[in-house]
C-alpha cells in the first residue's frame, strides 16, 4: 500500500460517524478509500444503508490532516499496517464482520499457518487462577499456539508471561495507541513480549486512554483466535464480553470451572451452565475438541483426520433419530438438534459424543455437528 492509499485509509477510519461496517461497505462499493472521498455525496446516498447521518462528516478536511499526522507517527515509529484486504492481515479477523478496516503492529508477530487462541479472565485473579492459567499454557506448550491476551492485570499478564516461559509467540491487544502502554506498571514487558510476538491495535496515536476501550479492544481478541478462553470471571467482567464475542464470531469458547462459593468463578460456571463454553478441566480438553494432533516426527500441528465411518453401524434409537435429522438437513447446531429432536440438550451431547465414536458424525466449529 502506498503512503497515498494508506492516507486515505486513515482518513476514513478518523470518521466519528463511520464505523468498521460502514467503511467496508463504502470501500466494497467505490473500490478503495481514495475512491471514497472521491465520489459525489448524491451516489453515496444510493448506497444501501447509508444516509445524510453516517456521510454528514464524511468530506471534513480535518481527516486528512490528522490523517497526515498518524502516518507520520506510524513511518517515525516503523509500525506496521495491515489493511483489511491484504494478505498481511490475520486470517481469522478477515471473516469478522466488524474487523478493523487497519490493523497496527509492533514486534514480530507471524500467524502464517500457526494456532491460536485467546486466554483471559479475571484482573483480579486468584492464586489457583494463576497456578491453573500457568499449566494450560505448559501443557499446550508441545502444540506450539499463538497466545493472545489483552495485556491487562491479572489473568492476560499471567498468560503472555506464560507464554514468554514457554518460549511461544503470544500478542497483546491493546485498547490505545502504540505511543503508549497500560498499564504502565507493564512496561517492563513489553520487550519481551515483543521479542516472542508484539502488539494489535487500532486505535491512533492521538486517542485518549479510555476505559471503554477495552470493550472495542475485546473484538480483536476473539476475532484473531479459533478459541478463548476463560481462566477466571466474576458475575460481571470484561471476558465474558470477549466470551460472548467469540460466540457471535462462531468460535470455540471454553472456561475453567470453580467452586460454586468462589466469587471469581460464577461467570465461568455461568458460561458452562448455559452452554456458552466448553467445561475445560485440562490442555486435553481443548486439544480434542478443536482435533488437534501433534507429530512428533516433524513436531508440527496437524487437524485429526476424520474418522472413517465404520460399515453397518448398529445405532440405538436415538442415536437414530439424531443421524436422520443430520443427514435431512445438514451439519447443524447442538442446541437446534435438541429441539428438533425433542431431547435435552445434555442428552444429545452424550449421543453425539458416542455416534463420533462410532464414526457416524463429526464436530465442527461453533458447536455444530454434521454426518460423515
Amino acid at each position: 500500500m502506498t503512503d497515498q492509499q494508506l492516507l486515505a485509509v486513515l482518513a476514513l477510519q478518523n470518521v466519528s460517524k463511520i464505523g468498521d461496517i460502514t467503511a467496508k461497505k463504502l470501500i466494497n462499493h467505490c473500490g478503495s478509500a481514495e475512491a471514497v472521498f472521491s465520489e459525489t455525496k448524491q451516489n453515496l446516498l444510493k448506497i444501501d444503508g447509508i444516509g445524510e447521518i453516517v456521510i454528514s462528516d464524511l468530506f471534513n478536511t480535518c481527516h486528512f490532516k490528522e490523517a497526515e499526522a498518524e502516518l507520520r507517527f506510524i513511518k517515525d515509529d516503523n509500525i506496521s499496517c495491515h489493511y483489511f484486504t491484504d494478505d498481511s492481515y490475520p486470517e481469522k479477523l478477515k471473516h469478522c464482520i466488524d474487523g478493523p478496516i487497519l490493523l497496527f503492529q509492533s514486534g514480530n508477530i507471524n500467524l502464517k499457518q500457526q494456532r491460536i487462541i485467546s486466554v483471559v479472565g479475571a484482573r483480579k485473579i486468584t492464586t489457583q487462577g494463576i497456578a491453573n492459567c500457568e499449566t494450560l499454557i505448559e501443557d499446550l506448550a508441545p502444540f506450539n499456539p499463538v497466545i493472545v491476551s489483552g495485556f491487562a492485570y491479572g489473568t492476560d499478564i499471567t498468560a503472555q508471561k506464560a507464554a514468554v516461559k514457554n518460549n511461544l509467540q503470544t500478542i497483546g491487544c491493546l485498547a490505545h495507541g502504540l505511543n503508549q502502554i497500560y498499564p504502565k506498571v507493564h512496561k517492563k514487558y513489553v520487550a519481551d513480549i515483543e521479542k516472542h510476538g508484539g502488539f494489535f491495535t487500532d486505535f491512533w496515536s492521538n486517542h485518549p486512554f479510555d476505559r471503554n476501550n477495552f470493550l472495542k479492544r475485546n473484538r480483536i481478541i476473539a476475532g484473531l483466535s479459533e478459541a478463548t478462553i476463560i481462566v477466571e470471571s466474576a458475575e460481571k467482567g470484561g471476558s465474558l464480553v470477549t466470551a460472548d464475542i467469540a460466540n457471535s464470531y462462531n468460535r470455540e469458547v471454553f472456561a475453567i470451572p470453580g467452586r460454586i462459593t468462589d466469587s471469581q468463578s460464577v461467570g465461568c460456571n455461568n458460561l458452562i451452565k448455559h452452554q456458552k463454553a466448553h467445561l475445560l478441566s485440562s490442555a486435553a480438553d481443548l486439544i480434542y475438541i478443536l482435533g488437534w494432533e501433534l507429530d512428533i516426527s516433524t513436531g508440527s500441528i496437524t487437524k485429526k483426520p476424520a474418522v472413517q465411518k465404520q460399515l453397518f453401524v448398529e445405532l440405538e434409537l436415538e442415536e437414530k433419530a439424531v443421524y436422520n435429522f443430520l443427514k435431512d438437513n445438514g451439519k447443524e447446531l447442538l442446541d437446534m438438534i435438541a429441539l428438533k429432536c425433542n431431547m435435552p440438550t445434555f442428552r444429545v451431547a452424550t449421543i453425539l459424543l458416542n455416534m463420533e465414536l462410532k464414526g457416524v458424525v463429526r464436530p465442527l466449529p461453533g458447536k455444530q455437528f454434521e454426518v460423515i
